[in-house]
C-alpha cells in the first residue's frame, strides 16, 4: 500500500460520513459540506482536497452500487476496490438506511401522475459509458441486483407505482371501465405468473407488465427469473419489462419488450442441483 492509499479505518470513516450527507440530501434536509469535510480531515489527517477527492471516489462506487448519489460530487471511478468493500461492510451494518429508500416520497397516486417514461439506453443512440466495464464487475461482485431483488420493499414499492400509473392513464384516456379492471397480480396472488400488472391498452389488449425497480442509476443490472423470460417469449405481444430506476429520489422509467436479449445481456448466477 502506498503512503496515498486509504486505510480501510479511513474509508469506513469517509463512508459513514457520505452515507449520512446522502441520507440528509434525500430526506431534504440540510448539512455542511465544509463541516463535514473538516471533520474528516480532523479523522484521518488527510488533505482537503484529498478528501473531496474520496467522496467522489465514494460516488462511483456507491453508482456501482445501484446506489443514489450526492450532488456535487461528481462520480471518479479511479478507485481502488477496498473502497467498494468499505461500501459493503456499511450496507451489511445498516440495513434499515436502504429500507428507508424505499418507502416512496409521494403517495403512490402523485408519483404515479408525475412519472417520467423515456427511452431505454439500449435504444439511444449514445454509447454507454467508458466506465460501464468497472461498473458490472463491481456490481457482479457484490451481487447488486441480488440485493435489489431481496429488499421486497423496494419491489413492492415500484409494483405500486406502476399499478396506480395504469389506473390512471387508463382513465385519463376515456376507459375508465378498464381502469377499474387492472389488477395487482404479484399482491393478489403471489409471485409466479411471470408478471406483477395485468393491465390494458387503451383498446382492450392485455397489457401485462413485469416490474423491476431500483434505486441506483438506469443500466444497474437487475434479475429476471426463468419463469419471467418463459412468459415474456409465450406472450410476446402483451409482456411488458417495466424498468424503474433512480426511484428514492425522482422516480424515471422506461420500458422494454421482447425479445429480451435484443437489449440486455443475459447471464445465469445460480444453477437448480438435482441429486440423481
Amino acid at each position: 500500500m502506498s503512503s496515498d492509499d486509504w486505510s480501510d479505518t479511513e474509508n469506513d470513516a469517509a463512508v459513514a460520513l457520505y452515507f449520512s450527507m446522502l441520507g440528509n440530501e434525500l430526506s431534504d434536509h440540510p448539512y455542511n459540506k465544509a463541516a463535514n469535510n473538516r471533520l474528516l480531515q480532523e479523522q484521518t489527517g488527510r488533505s482537503r482536497g484529498s478528501v473531496e477527492f474520496k467522496h467522489c471516489n465514494i460516488s462511483a462506487a456507491a453508482k456501482c452500487f445501484g446506489l443514489p448519489i450526492i450532488k456535487g460530487y461528481q462520480p471518479r471511478f479511479n478507485f481502488q476496490m477496498s473502497l467498494a468493500e468499505a461500501i459493503s461492510r456499511w450496507l451489511v451494518r445498516h440495513p434499515e438506511w436502504e429500507a428507508d429508500l424505499s418507502q416512496p416520497r409521494q403517495s403512490g397516486m402523485a408519483q404515479a401522475s408525475s412519472l417520467f417514461i423515456g427511452i431505454a439506453p439500449t435504444l439511444r443512440n449514445t454509447p454507454p459509458p467508458d466506465e460501464l466495464g468497472q461498473m458490472q464487475a463491481v456490481a457482479r461482485r457484490f451481487d447488486v441486483a441480488g440485493r435489489d431483488e431481496r429488499n421486497r420493499a423496494l419491489g413492492r414499492a415500484g409494483e405500486e407505482l406502476v399499478f396506480h400509473r395504469e389506473r390512471t392513464q387508463l382513465a385519463q384516456q376515456g376507459r375508465s371501465d378498464l381502469a377499474s379492471r387492472v389488477r395487482w397480480v404479484s399482491q393478489e396472488d403471489g409471485d409466479g405468473a411471470g408478471y406483477d400488472i395485468a393491465s390494458f391498452t387503451q383498446e382492450g389488449r392485455e397489457r401485462l407488465i413485469e416490474v423491476k425497480t431500483t434505486n441506483g442509476w438506469e443500466r444497474t443490472p437487475i434479475h429476471i427469473s426463468r419463469n419471467e423470460l418463459d412468459v415474456a417469449e409465450a406472450r410476446r405481444e402483451d409482456w411488458h419489462l417495466f424498468r424503474l430506476y433512480e426511484f428514492a429520489r425522482s422516480p424515471k422509467a422506461f420500458e422494454l419488450r421482447p425479445p429480451l436479449e435484443a437489449h440486455v445481456e443475459l447471464a445465469a448466477t445460480s444453477y437448480l442441483a438435482s441429486f440423481g
